[in-house]
């Protein structure tokens, strides 16, 4: 009796975690869905004649206008610019502060260890005024580089963190025979270290391009003046606030279009990766 009502129990649950699973994926795939077919359809039919099924004429011109008139190619060119230099400075700072942190003992290793976790205490909003202002005082406002430092600042305690604990788990023994091979420390981490690391460092690096590609706020205070330097997301924003009334939606949605689908190619390419990189600590 007390087991076929444990199985009772447990078919219960799985059907529930089923049931949210499937509500949860239909709430995700919708606004995706409803972005992407939008994105062939006038405003009319977006809005009036048919706003949730597929296009009656499927129009490839609003891509077209969306990349060189609402200049989204240019936008687009700019956010792969900062977002491939900020993960490059984040996963080369990131690894090597990990490195360290988890596998050297020295005075101060706690501490450095949690100021870089103190970080992900400390929400951009919180501190974007002072963020202006010494970005700013450094001649780095409305550049490029300025916001590259600060996309590599402020995506730091995140990978440390995640790394630090994946670096614990790789096994003293290769490291012990490299060290009596002659190998230098700084071969030992380039050479065997980061090698062995190679799930964990694929995962983080998707999880801060992710992040990256998607920031609005900071690319908002910090390139404020020039559109040519604006990203993908400020120009995005700008379709649907610059002509008022008349705004270009079917552009407005192809952008949004352009947007998503690297994003999402790039996660279904790594995905077997990434997961690998999450439950490899769990597994060794």
């Amino acid at each position: 009796m007390n087991s076929t009502q444990t199985k009772r129990e447990i078919r219960l649950l799985s059907g529930f975690g089923h049931l949210s699973l499937a509500l949860w994926t239909i709430m995700i795939l919708f606004p995706l869905v409803f972005a992407v077919l939008a994105s062939f359809k006038s405003n009319t039919e977006i809005f009036i004649e048919n706003p949730f099924g597929f296009p009656s004429n499927w129009d490839f011109a609003s891509f077209g206008r969306a990349w060189t008139r609402a200049s989204i190619g240019t936008y687009f060119i700019n956010s792969v610019i900062v977002v491939v230099a900020s993960t490059f400075g984040t996963m080369l700072l990131g690894s090597m502060a990990a490195y360290v942190l988890a596998r050297y003992r020295f005075v101060g290793n706690r501490v450095v260890y949690y100021f870089f976790v103190a970080g992900l205490a400390f929400p951009v909003y919180v501190v974007l005024t002072p963020l202006y202002l010494v970005v700013d005082t450094l001649g780095l406002l409305n550049s490029h580089i300025g916001l590259t430092l600060v996309y590599i600042a402020y995506s730091l305690p995140f990978t440390v963190f995640f790394l630090a604990a994946f670096f614990k788990t790789l096994p003293n023994a290769v490291a012990e025979a490299a060290l009596i091979d002659g190998a230098s420390h700084t071969k030992l981490f380039f050479r065997v270290m980061l090698p062995m690391a190679k799930p964990g460092l694929v995962s983080i690096t998707i999880f801060n391009i992710i992040g990256q590609w998607n920031q609005y706020v900071l690319p908002l205070a910090l390139l404020p003046a020039e559109k040519d330097k604006w990203l993908l997301t400020q120009g995005i924003a700008a379709i649907s606030t610059s002509a008022g009334y008349e705004a270009d939606w079917a552009a407005l949605f192809a952008a949004l279009t352009i947007a998503i689908i690297p994003m999402i190619i790039m996660y279904a390419f790594f995905q077997r990766q990434i997961q690998s990189g999450l439950t490899a600590g769990a597994v060794k």
